[in-house]
C-alpha cells in the first residue's frame, strides 16, 4: 500500500449536518430487486476481492446488483460530504482511516452496533475501531491497514556489535551506537518531520497527543511527563543518531538505507520491496542483508506504531440499509479479507494477519504484530487541521534542531487545544 494517510483537509462536523436520515427504514426496493452501490477508493483493493464481492453479494441477494465505483484520493473528503448528504447517496464507502471522524461524528454513517459482531467484533483492529467510532458506538468498521516495521542491515549490526533491540531503551541505545561505530552512516534513520515515527515514543511511555473530556473538549498532553520522556528519546535519535535532513521528511526513506547509508529504519511494511530491487527490479547493495523486526515496546514486545489505512461504512442515508449490510458482511468475511491479505494489505480481522503476502514467513509475522498493536490520532472531526497547519512537523523539526523538548511540547499542545477545541 503506497498511499499515504497523513495530512486530509477533513471538514468541521458543523459542515456534514444532515437533514432526515433514510437509513434508519427499510429497503423498499429490494423486494424487486435493488442497485447496491459501493465507494471503494484507489487501486488498493484487488480485483480478485472485487470480483468476489460482486459475485457473493449477487448470490446472497437475488434480484439485486452490486455496482463498484472507483474513487480517487484527492478530493474524497469534499465529494462524500457532498454525496453523503444528497438523496442519490452510494450505500457503502471506504474513506481513509483520519478522515473517518470528519464522518462518524456528524450523522453521516449508519450506526453499525447490531452487526459489529457479525463484522468481526473483538478480531477487528482495534486502533481503526477506536476511530471509527463515535460516543462508544462504531460507524466505520476497519477495513485494511497498512503497519510499520524495522528493517535493518544485518552486516552492520554485526560490525557495530549489536543485536536486534529486545525494548525501546534498547533502540535508541543500538541507534546511537551504531552511528558512532560507523561514521558518515545513520545508526537510525530519523528526518525531522517524520512525526509518524515519532508518535511511538509518546504512547510507550503512557503519553498521548490528545484526550476528550467529559464535557467533549480536548485536552492535549504532549507536554506530559510521559510525553516528553518519549520526545526525549526521539531527539536523542535525530541529534545522535540520524545523519537526515533536520527539516526533512519521510519521503523515500528507503533509499539512504538501500544504499547503504542507514543501518535502520522504520517505514510501512510495502518498503520492504523498494529496499531491496531498485526502480528498474535490478537488486540493490541490501538484498542479502536485510532484516526486519517489529519496533519494540517500553518492556518488550511489540510497540504501538502509527498505521495508515482505510475504514468501510454504511451511508445514514441508504434507500437500502439491509442490503448495505449484507454487503459490508462480505466485506469483512475471511474470505474477502483474506483475499486483500494475499494482496498485501494487512486485514481487518487480527486472527488473518499472518495471510499478508511478505518476502517470507518471519516478515508477514512481523506485519501482523505490528499491525496488532497499531494506534492512530485523537479521533476528533478538526483533527486534520492540525496536520494541516504542520503542528507535528514543526514540532518536532524543533527537537531535531536540539529545542527544548518540554517548551516546545507546550507551545505545540497550545496550539492542537485552541484548534481541537476551536
Amino acid at each position: 500500500m503506497k498511499k499515504s494517510l497523513g495530512a486530509v483537509a477533513l471538514l468541521g462536523a458543523s459542515a456534514l449536518t444532515l437533514a432526515g436520515c433514510a437509513g434508519s427504514g427499510s429497503d423498499t426496493a429490494s423486494a424487486d430487486g435493488a442497485e447496491i452501490r459501493v465507494w471503494l477508493v484507489g487501486t488498493d483493493t484487488p480485483q480478485d476481492a472485487r470480483d468476489y464481492l460482486v459475485s457473493t453479494f449477487e448470490d446472497e441477494n437475488p434480484g439485486s446488483t452490486l455496482v463498484i465505483e472507483e474513487q480517487q484520493w484527492t478530493g474524497l473528503v469534499d465529494k462524500l460530504t457532498t454525496s453523503l448528504s444528497s438523496n442519490d447517496s452510494p450505500d457503502v464507502v471506504e474513506m481513509g482511516n483520519t478522515q473517518a471522524p470528519a464522518f462518524t461524528s456528524s450523522g453521516a454513517l449508519l450506526s453499525l452496533y447490531d452487526i459489529e459482531e457479525d463484522l468481526g467484533g473483538s478480531d477487528l483492529l482495534p486502533g481503526f475501531v477506536e476511530i471509527g467510532s463515535w460516543d462508544d458506538t462504531l460507524y466505520a468498521a476497519p477495513y485494511y491497514s497498512g503497519s510499520r516495521v524495522v528493517f535493518y542491515n544485518t552486516a552492520m549490526y554485526d560490525e557495530a556489535g549489536v543485536s536486534v533491540p529486545e525494548t525501546l531503551d534498547d533502540y535508541v541505545a543500538n541507534g546511537v551506537t551504531l552511528a558512532d561505530a560507523l561514521p558518515g552512516v545513520s545508526g537510525v534513520y530519523f528526518p525531522g518531520k517524520d512525526w509518524y515515527n515519532a508518535l511511538p515514543f509518546v504512547w510507550e511511555n503512557g503519553g498521548e497527543i490528545a484526550v476528550e473530556n467529559s464535557d467533549g473538549t480536548w485536552d492535549a498532553q504532549l507536554s506530559s511527563d510521559e510525553s516528553v520522556a518519549g520526545l526525549s528519546q526521539v531527539q536523542d535519535l535525530m541529534t545522535n543518531a540520524s545523519l537526515a535532513a533536520k527539516d526533512g521528511d519521510e519521503t523515500e526513506s528507503w533509499v539512504p538505507f538501500r544504499t547503504e547509508q542507514a543501518a535502520t529504519l522504520s517505514a510501512p511494511s510495502w518498503a520492504y520491496w523498494s529496499i531491496v530491487a531498485d526502480e528498474d527490479q535490478n537488486d540493490t547493495a541490501v538484498v542479502d542483508t536485510t532484516g526486519y523486526y517489529a519496533l519494540p515496546g517500553m518492556d518488550g514486545g511489540a510497540a504501538q506504531v502509527f498505521a495508515g489505512g482505510s475504514n468501510v461504512g454504511i451511508a445514514a442515508k441508504s434507500a437500502h440499509p439491509d442490503l448495505a449490510k449484507s454487503a459490508l458482511k462480505i466485506m469483512l468475511s475471511d474470505e474477502y479479507q483474506t483475499i486483500l491479505a494475499e494482496a498485501g494489505l494487512v486485514p481487518a480481522k487480527t486472527s488473518l494477519g499472518d495471510k499478508v503476502a511478505a518476502a517470507t514467513p518471519e516478515l508477514a509475522t512481523v506485519i501482523a504484530d505490528a499491525a496488532a498493536n497499531a494506534k492512530l490520532t485523537p479521533a476528533s472531526p478538526n483533527w486534520a487541521d492540525v496536520e494541516a497547519q504542520g503542528v507535528m512537523q514543526d514540532l518536532f523539526v524543533n527537537i531535531a534542531n536540539g529545542g527544548d523538548v518540554a517548551q516546545l511540547a507546550a507551545d505545540a499542545d497550545e496550539t492542537i487545544e485552541s484548534i481541537l477545541n476551536g
